[in-house]
């Protein structure tokens, strides 16, 4: 079976769709976990589920430049792969020790993504 070009944001104790109303943000601060295999990114999914830090996953797991801690920066509407953007606006403002995490499948690979920040 084919994967999902994209999920839902999930809540991480939950599993399910946030359902709380955000307010409208124009940027987002964002960290991300890519994976290029779905079953790395299995074990990245595991690893958080545990309780290990988004950051430290980041570094363990993530395949990009992003591997320090997993952060993109602040990046504005417009400035993203639509279908991680998507996500991302939909996800809650969490921290790296209490992340709250959507996944995203792009042409880049799996992507596990939590924001830190909106403005």
């Amino acid at each position: 079976m084919a994967p999902k070009k994209a999920a839902a944001s999930k809540d991480k104790s939950t599993g399910t769709a946030s359902s709380s109303k955000l307010k409208p943000a124009t940027s987002i601060n964002v960290r991300h976990i890519l994976c290029e295999k779905h079953s790395k990114k299995e074990e990245a999914l595991a690893a958080l589920n545990s309780g290990k830090s988004f950051a430290d996953v980041a570094r363990d797991f993530s395949e990009d430049k992003a591997r320090q801690g997993g952060s993109l920066g602040w990046k504005v509407r417009g400035s993203l792969l639509q279908d991680f953007e998507k996500v991302a606006y939909e996800l809650e403002v969490s921290t790296v020790n209490a992340p709250k995490w959507g996944e995203v499948k792009t042409g880049e690979g799996y992507h596990i993504l939590m924001v830190e920040g909106r403005k």
